[in-house]
């Protein structure tokens, strides 16, 4: 029984810093931040597009298409909770109007949450196969203004229905896991920010890329050729490129060529919108899948890492007709409307997005028309709205 995606939705919000501007803002020269770490744009998330917002405007994408009477679980996955006990999920369950009876969790491991939701969603519809289970992967990159990560920060949400006989892509069997107690990034208890050790974190992602790659492919009997794309979990795209070079060494020319086109491809979502954590390895393929000319039956490697740190290497194959659940159109225009903001405007959005929420408080959205967002809070409460 073939089980996978079936919908993939996406959500960025409405504004954007260049990263020419912050660039010469900091003193910087460009092509560091252009080349040196892959990036074009940073997408801001103002007060109004909280984790839970940005995830309900992701799903809402494909929701008219899924048979709700078929729904049996859904989850949120993210390092941007709202809430200390309260799963996200029943935000976006009671705004999407969602069944009362199917079960629901949001699920934490820095980057990787996204992954172990697909993989506790395709073990459910394994075990249930006339259901499906949808999970969403939401979060807002921050490190801090004028910090060395400042320029991999970013806003978005992907979200996915796992079902049997899916229209996009067929999980394979097999996977390769590795997990250790490293501190190469984390955010405390208090911290609106995250703390990392850039160098550390990334030579810990390139080992831990080494050390499932070469599992998976013991394991599997696969070769490098044997696979039409690798997308990657992308903090930055440099990050994801230097995963790359790894996977591509050796190769003969053809392989490595169209390893090479199709890594980029997968990078152009990604360089217009920044880190989304845990949906970013899922952003790389919406991108691919939407950029690139892949046939039915093609494999896609999936590397998938969290800080802290789990890894975890797999693959997919397209499944035929996909480009009919797809949206480019839709995601061209999102990207392409938004509204470029002043480094000034974006560091205001960004100092005020650190501070607590009052017990009481509205909010106006100036997004488009059909948009979710957070409208405030009431005795602590958040509420959400259409606009």
């Amino acid at each position: 029984m073939d089980i996978g995606i079936d919908q993939i939705g996406f959500y960025t919000p409405n504004k954007f810093v260049d990263m020419v501007d912050l660039a010469n803002a900091r003193n910087q020269d460009p092509n560091k931040f252009l080349i040196g770490i892959g990036q074009d744009r940073m997408a801001v998330a103002d007060k109004t597009q909280d984790a839970v917002a940005m995830g309900i405007n992701a799903t809402a994408e494909y929701l008219d298409q899924v048979d709700l009477e078929q729904l049996g679980l859904l989850i949120f996955a993210t390092e941007s909770g709202i809430d200390q006990s309260k799963s996200a999920s029943l935000f976006v369950k009671e705004a999407l109007n969602l069944p009362a009876n199917i079960r629901t969790f949001e699920i934490k491991e820095a980057c990787f949450a996204l992954t172990a939701a697909l993989q506790v969603a395709r073990d459910y519809v394994r075990a249930h196969p006339h259901h499906s289970a949808m999970i969403i992967g939401s979060d807002i990159a921050r490190y801090g203004l004028n910090t060395a990560g400042e320029v991999t920060q970013g806003a978005g949400a992907i979200s996915m229905l796992i079902k049997e006989s899916p229209a996009i892509i067929a999980l394979e069997d097999g996977h390769a896991s590795y997990s250790e107690n490293i501190n190469d990034f984390w955010r405390p208890n208090g911290s609106p920010v995250a703390m990392v050790d850039g160098h550390y974190s990334r030579d810990v992602y390139l080992d831990f890329f080494k050390e499932t790659f070469k599992e998976y492919l013991a394991q599997t009997k696969l070769t490098v050729s044997d696979f039409a794309g690798i997308c990657y979990h992308l903090p930055y795209t440099k990050m994801g490129f230097k995963a790359h070079r790894i996977a591509i060494q050796g190769q003969d020319e053809e392989t490595a060529k169209r390893l090479s086109d199709n890594f980029q491809l997968s990078a152009k979502y990604s360089r217009q919108v920044g880190n989304i954590y845990t949906a970013s390895l899922y952003m790389s393929i919406l991108s691919l899948l939407e950029n690139g000319d892949l046939e039915a039956g093609d494999r896609i490697g999936f590397f998938s890492y969290g800080s802290g740190a789990m890894a975890e290497f797999f693959s997919g194959k397209v499944v035929d007709g996909y480009q009919r659940r797809l949206r480019p159109g839709l995601h061209k225009r999102m990207l392409q409307e938004r509204t470029r903001l002043g480094v000034g405007q974006y560091e205001d959005i960004f100092t005020e997005g650190l501070e607590n929420l009052p017990e009481n408080v509205e909010f106006e959205s100036d997004a488009n028309h059909g948009t979710w967002f957070l409208a405030g809070q009431e005795g602590y409460v958040r509420k959400y709205q259409q606009k």
